[in-house]
Parts: structure tokens; sequence; C-alpha cells
């Protein structure tokens, strides 16, 4: 059986939502965050050796980072759905955003939620640079998503899974302000009407606002 180890609150609801879109058979376990430190508990971080959040198990397999779960899952269970092949014209475009997710927008606000804890000035010169990134990743995000009804195109993929967390809950620990991307918030409008979405949220941190604005 595959073994969805959910930490709230996490990337993990990544994966929550494509076993929920793919309607795929699968055990959910959730695990709280310390409510003082909002860290992931000892028997969480004592999944895997790097202690983060996702862990899947499938079998013997232990596997973690959301982009290779998300991979392995689609590899495993997939039978070709939510990816797009090599031949299709947006190939190209799903290949970009799925990895823009992680490798750019998901780091860029972690580093900006770790240069807020150091306490900066207003003016120091790391901390506009970081910003600044951060503005030109959802400028992009926005003005794609103006352009098209998901990110890969006119079809919703695991591009779409991957990034939205980011637009999303990762604002509970970095804010940011969606007003000025409006494009980004009527996307996040059709997303979440997804019966998937919708499920998987519910089944995983059934108490969080969701912040789709």
């Amino acid at each position: 059986m595959l073994t969805v180890h959910h930490l709230g609150k996490s990337q993990s609801e990544r994966i929550v939502w494509l076993c929920e879109e793919l309607g795929i058979p699968y055990e959910l376990k959730r695990y709280a965050r310390d409510s003082v430190t909002m860290l992931a508990p000892p028997d969480y971080k004592a999944l895997h050796p790097i202690g983060a959040a996702p862990v899947i198990t499938d079998g013997d397999l232990l596997l973690a980072e959301s982009g290779a779960i998300v991979d392995y899952i689609i590899a495993e269970y997939g039978d070709g759905r939510l990816v797009l092949r090599v031949d299709d014209p947006d190939f190209a475009q799903f290949l970009y955003w799925f990895h823009f997710a992680n490798g750019t927008l998901q780091a860029g606000m972690g580093r900006l939620m770790l240069l807020n804890r150091l306490k900066l000035t207003e003016d120091n010169p790391m901390l506009v640079a970081t910003k600044a990134r951060i503005d030109r990743a959802f400028d992009l995000v926005d003005a794609r998503v103006r352009d098209a009804e998901y990110l890969a195109g006119s079809s919703f993929t695991t591009a779409d899974i991957m990034t939205v967390f980011t637009l999303t809950t990762m604002r509970y620990f970095q804010p940011y302000d969606l007003s000025r991307c409006p494009n980004v918030v009527r996307y996040l409008g059709r997303v979440s009407a997804r019966p998937a979405y919708r499920r998987a949220m519910e089944k995983g941190d059934p108490e969080m606002t969701l912040l789709l604005s």
C-alpha cells in the first residue's frame, strides 16, 4: 500500500492532492506540527534522514522530495495522466513550470522567510534583492496564467500540483500579497474548484483556512 506521510501545512499536501487526482488507493498518515516551534514532530523527522516533508512509503520503498515523489507516483500509478508527452506542443512549458515550482518559486520564498527571521533592515541589499526576485517570479506566474488556463497550457498537470503550495499554504510561513497578481488569484479559483483539490485539503489539513486570495 502506498502511504503518504503528511505533515500539516507542508509540501506534502502536493502528494495527497496528486493521489486524489489520480484516484488511486493510498493510506494517509497525518502528523501535526509542534504548536510552539511549528516544526515537524520527532516521529516525522525520524522517517527520513533529511527530516522534512514530504515522505512516502510504498512497500520497501522510502522516498522523500516532492518532485521525486510526484515523478515516482506518476510513473508507477499514473498511466500517462497529468503529464504531457514529449510530442505535445506544450511539453517544454510543462517541464519548465514543473521545475520552476521548487527550483525558483519555492526556493525564493524559503530564502525570503529565512532572511526575514534575521530582522534585517529594510534596505539590506540581500533582502532587497531577494524581494525583487520573488516579485519577478510571481509576476512571471501571473503573466502565464493570464495567457493560459493552466501552467502547461490548456491541460491541468503535475506542474500545477507542484506550484500551488507556494502560492497558497507557503504564505502561512512567508506572507505575500496576491493583490498585485490578479491573474494568480483567478487561477487559484479555477484550481481550487477541482473536487480532488478540495478532497485533498479536507483530508490533509481539515482545519486550515485556504489562502486562495
